[in-house]
């Protein structure tokens, strides 16, 4: 089959959830043989092929509102206009089903993945608020397919419009090296920190685990990873937060993935911060590596997680979480080896190709639920 990723940063995966989804399973979809394009925002001069994924760099309009948007578009048009026909579209981002209508112009039988509440998050004032529940209802009224990658998501679907969604989630990949030789790099040891790797936007919640471990009589080090485009006011709120506190430790972006999964496998806690997405790459990768885990209470995190994980929900509870941490380091790993060998056999990248692929087959043959449900809330 030829089929069409669209509606994200592209790849290689650098940014988020949705870049480590397509990256994941795209690279397996060509693997067996299936041509796949991905859409992504760059510059000039990127390679136009990636882990056998074909790509198609487009420009996109350097404003928060407008981003996504902008680049959706003109990969949308280029779709509609190229030579090259495909069988099906995978279109990531509820925000993009304006363009559904589009698409169908071309009669592409299209996906979308719905993401998490989008609605919820704190950097989209009123319109952009009320823009992205709109695009939930159109996503629902015009789409051929929804997919959910998390039970939350997908309940909230069936709730609020009686439609029904796909349920295809992430991959927790396996780490059996824990590459402690890397952390060397960064002056850390085996065990010897905590880590957060998060995007600074404030539903990650990374200032409360920062004002929490300030707080705290931990004597691990706080290692955060991360920052943001568009979020300069927040960025500052945690650094003045972790200003005069030598344990804090802000490193920005780490882009190394080798030292980044050494990071996860090292840690003596990661430290899980995000609340509105679906199921979630990073803390996938930190179960993988086998990280003990103290995550925002959540449905989303719960489901991944399991029973007898810490949780917290206000910078109090993270001051309390990483102390107990540090009085049984053992104990938290042997935790969270249990987690680990629980999820890998049931959040397995191999899985969740077949699953797009079936999903995939079965739009290519006619089947859509386009009309299924009206787009209007309960």
């Amino acid at each position: 089959m030829r089929i069409a990723m669209l509606g994200t940063r592209g790849v290689p995966a650098r940014y988020g959830g949705f870049e480590t989804a397509i990256e994941e399973i795209g690279r397996r979809m060509a693997d067996r043989g299936h041509e796949v394009t991905v859409y992504c925002r760059g510059a000039e001069g990127e390679p136009p092929e990636h882990l056998g994924m074909k790509l198609v760099h487009l420009p996109a309009a350097r404003k928060k509102a407008l981003e996504t948007l902008s680049h959706t578009c003109l990969s949308v048009f280029h779709l509609l206009f190229s030579r090259r026909r495909h069988d099906v579209a995978f279109v990531f981002n509820a925000a993009n089903a304006v363009f559904l209508p589009v698409l169908r112009l071309r009669r592409l039988p299209t996906a979308v993945h719905v993401d998490g509440l989008e609605w919820k998050r704190a950097k989209w004032g009123g319109t952009g608020r009320r823009y992205y529940r709109t695009a939930e209802a159109l996503s629902v009224r015009w789409a051929d397919a929804l997919i959910a990658d998390a039970r939350g998501i997908s309940d909230y679907y069936t709730e609020e419009f009686g439609a029904s969604t796909e349920l295809l989630v992430y991959g927790a990949p396996l780490l059996t090296d824990r590459r402690t030789e890397r952390i060397a790099d960064l002056d850390l040891n085996d065990r010897g920190y905590h880590l957060v790797v998060a995007r600074f936007e404030p539903e990650n919640h990374v200032l409360e685990i920062v004002r929490g471990y300030r707080a705290s009589d931990a004597t691990l080090p706080l290692v955060v990873v991360g920052s943001a485009p568009y979020a300069d006011a927040y960025t500052t709120e945690i650094e003045q937060a972790a200003h005069g506190d030598p344990r804090i430790r802000l490193v920005g972006g780490v882009w190394d993935q080798d030292l980044l999964d050494a990071l996860y496998a090292n840690a003596a806690s990661y430290l899980h911060g995000h609340s509105v997405g679906g199921t979630n790459p990073s803390l996938l990768r930190a179960i993988g590596a086998a990280a003990p885990v103290i995550a925002y209470d959540i449905s989303f995190n719960a489901e991944s997680l399991g029973a007898g994980a810490r949780y917290f929900r206000t910078a109090g509870d993270v001051a309390r979480c990483v102390v107990e941490t540090e009085g049984d380091v053992a104990g938290a790993v042997a935790h969270a080896e249990t987690v680990r060998a629980r999820v890998v056999s049931t959040y397995s990248w191999e899985a969740v190709t077949d699953g797009y692929l079936a999903l995939a087959k079965r739009l290519a043959d006619g089947q859509s639920r386009r009309g299924e449900a009206s787009g209007k809330r309960r």
